[in-house]
């Protein structure tokens, strides 16, 4: 799996103390990303997903595991993966991404990811409706949806 970053114990990507993976690669290349090193797919470094499975659940304090990016649905299977890890251990999994939860829908691709996220936080981050006051999302087109 092709990463940029992990942080152990965030608590601004979703509820509690989250475990969070920054996949490499994004297509969407926003305006005013907050994350732009993770934009280029070829950037970043290669991890196992049995090292990071294993660098989440060492941490017994964790209340979830958030997936972001990047884009976390152009590695769907890899993320989908440590998303059944996460939940198998009793943590919530988040996912962020630049694509509409309809969208993502219509992409065969993204299915195994789907089905094993329980928040969702889509569409892409749009400049001009920036606010710092959403909980959990960077522009108000964005939407939290459970799944």
């Amino acid at each position: 799996m092709r990463i940029h970053n992990t942080i152990h114990d965030s608590i601004v990507d979703g509820p509690g103390l989250r475990y969070v993976v920054f996949t490499q690669g994004c297509p969407h290349r926003c305006p005013g990303c907050h994350n732009p090193d993770t934009h280029d797919p070829a950037g970043g470094k290669e991890v196992r997903v049995e090292t990071l499975m294993e660098d989440m659940l060492r941490n017994p304090l964790l209340d979830g595991l958030t997936l972001t990016g990047g884009e976390p649905f152009l590695q769907a299977d890899d993320c989908a993966k440590l998303a059944r890890a996460a939940r198998a251990a009793g943590l919530t999994v988040w996912c962020y991404s630049g694509w509409t939860l309809e969208q993502l829908q219509e992409m065969p691709e993204a299915e195994s990811l789907l089905r094993e996220v329980d928040v969702l936080v889509d569409g892409p981050y749009l400049e001009a409706e920036r606010s710092l006051t959403l909980p959990w999302r960077g522009s108000e087109n964005q939407r939290v949806i459970p799944l």
